[in-house]
């Protein structure tokens, strides 16, 4: 019996485990569509547009650590992909970007929807390519699928010709083909022992945890690294959640809208011990200023991180679970009362910012009625960094946000996706009408497919991050970042089908939240938030910690 090319791919991505794709149809994927409808493996889910496929798939390898796919048309479909897939760059989250294209004739000829998707691809993705023969799929699907998901996890993309798609493959080119091995760094073991002398002569070492230990299932671990070395541990947005809010070496958030507890205990430490974080500015601050009393040493399996911004003490290259199972046998147990009562008088120093009434509030409110299972994802902006400040965040791959690239519009379809790999568990999910106005489209998509996502709008009716930041910083506040227009977000989610309320016309009653979130479905609330609320602290553009605003 023959096979097309487009059979063959579904068949592979079969054999590489894939179970959810999300995309849009379109003429030059259509061989692929057809070959998909045949296929009892793969659930396809119908996205309103690409850039949410893309946020889709990243919402599925987000919350269960395998590889998301994504399917789109050549032309737009391949343009509108784009966004997401640099955002799953920054992020490091493994993603296939699959892509139709024209027919092989018609390559540089201006075709109908014809784009040079590997050209554009190529700068946000860790690996490219189109296929030129449907006897390469098996070579090129097996090596995305590496790539996506070794080393430091990432996107990738393959673009596949219409007619390539059509092309009988031969009996060769469709057998399986063995996983290829994959090789995973580790640092020598003088390394490893050198970084273990320092860590036993420091006398105030700190933690600083960044997303990378989440992708290497490595969280586990460094909790142990902290208790044992009394070490208290400070974290990236991409982080949050490796230690508990509540637990005791817990310093919570660094960076532009960190604590200012976690500023003034890094500005005394004599030792910073990196694990999967890339020192990017955000967390920083002014980069000379940044622990300037401190050794460091860093640890990430990419080798490029390694004193690309701070030149490290120590560099160990690897697989952060890795290194830290060889590392801590290396380590005797230390108990530091003198540093531990010095980071007990910087946190008394430094209170959290004591708000009865605003988004603090809400957030400990909503908190406390959700089910323990739930899974937190926040879109980009204000609303962002008040879940991050003031939520406490279950744990690894049950905070879902947007990072390196802060993609307003990543909430809705990024929570859709997380829902499909948790269907038993609420995905809530944060958004600001600014965030939400971006990819409001894909409330159909949750309405179709029942997705058990309960979208919270915090709604300022403005840009509010850039609002605050031009009120701060600039002497035109409010310009093109508040909406004069009002949209009625309830109105519209029910016009898709998704029951709706909007707290600033109904009573919140005591048992409001609970009922929201235990009842199974898209649900979605609209929460009125004054314009003038802002995020503090909030360290300004190129200075650094502890010349933060507020708090």
């Amino acid at each position: 019996m023959s096979t097309t090319g487009a059979e063959l791919l579904v068949t592979l991505l079969e054999r590489h485990g894939v179970r959810l794709v999300a995309g849009i149809p379109g003429g030059t994927v259509l061989p692929i569509y057809d070959a998909l409808a045949r296929s009892s493996r793969i659930r396809h889910v119908l996205v309103r547009h690409e850039q949410a496929a893309g946020f889709l798939a990243q919402g599925y390898a987000r919350a269960t650590g395998r590889v998301g796919v994504c399917l789109a048309s050549s032309g737009p479909g391949a343009t509108n992909l784009l966004t997401a897939v640099a955002d799953a760059m920054r992020d490091s989250i493994p993603l296939v970007a699959i892509t139709g294209q024209v027919p092989r004739a018609l390559l540089g000829t201006d075709a109908f929807q014809e784009v040079d998707t590997c050209a554009l691809a190529q700068v946000v993705t860790k690996f490219t390519a189109m296929v030129q023969s449907a006897d390469d799929l098996a070579r090129v699907v097996t090596t995305a699928f590496h790539e996506a998901s070794s080393g430091r996890p990432g996107p990738v993309w393959i673009d596949i010709p219409k007619d390539v798609q059509t092309e009988i493959v031969s009996s060769r080119a469709a057998r399986p083909r063995p996983a290829r091995a994959i090789a995973r760094p580790r640092p020598a073991d003088q390394a490893l022992q050198a970084a273990a002398e320092v860590i036993g002569c420091a006398k105030r070492p700190v933690l600083y945890l960044g997303g990378g230990l989440v992708h290497a299932e490595a969280v586990a671990q460094a909790r142990v690294l902290a208790e044992t070395q009394d070490a208290p541990a400070v974290m990236t947005l991409m982080a949050l959640g490796a230690l508990p809010k509540e637990h005791p070496l817990s310093l919570g958030m660094l960076g532009m809208h960190g604590s200012r507890a976690s500023h003034a205990v890094l500005r005394e430490t004599d030792l910073l011990i990196a694990l999967g974080a890339r020192f990017d500015d955000r967390a920083t601050g002014r980069l000379d200023a940044f622990c300037p009393h401190a050794k460091v040493i860093h640890v990430d399996v990419d080798g490029r991180e390694l004193g690309k911004l701070r030149a490290p003490d120590i560099a160990l290259k690897g697989d952060l679970g890795d290194v830290l199972t060889a590392l801590l046998p290396m380590l005797a147990s230390r108990e530091r009362p003198v540093w531990r009562a010095q980071v007990a008088a910087l946190r008394a120093a430094h209170p959290e910012i004591d708000d009865k009434a605003g988004p603090r509030r809400l957030m400990g409110r909503i908190a406390s009625a959700a089910p323990a299972e739930a899974l937190i994802v926040s879109d980009v902006g204000q609303h962002q960094m008040w879940v991050a400040q003031h939520y406490p965040l279950p744990g690894a791959r049950r905070w879902l946000t947007s990072g390196g690239l802060g993609t307003m519009g990543f909430g809705l379809p990024t929570a859709i996706g997380a829902a499909q790999a948790q269907p038993n568990a609420p995905v809530i999910c944060f958004t600001g009408d600014g965030g939400l106005l971006m990819n409001i489209q894909e409330l159909a998509t949750a309405a179709e497919i029942d997705a058990n996502v309960k979208i919270i709008v915090l709604d300022n009716q403005s840009l509010g991050l850039v609002v605050q930041q031009q009120s701060l910083f600039y002497r035109s506040p409010g310009f093109c970042s508040r909406f004069e227009q009002a949209a009625d977000y309830v109105l519209i989610a029910r016009g898709f089908g998704i029951p709706a309320f909007d707290l600033g016309h109904e009573e919140e009653d005591p048992g409001f939240w609970r009922k929201i979130l235990t009842t199974p479905g898209p649900c979605l609330v609209r929460v009125p938030i004054d314009a003038g609320e802002q995020v503090l602290p909030i360290v300004p553009p190129g200075a650094a910690h502890w010349e933060a605003i507020g708090g």
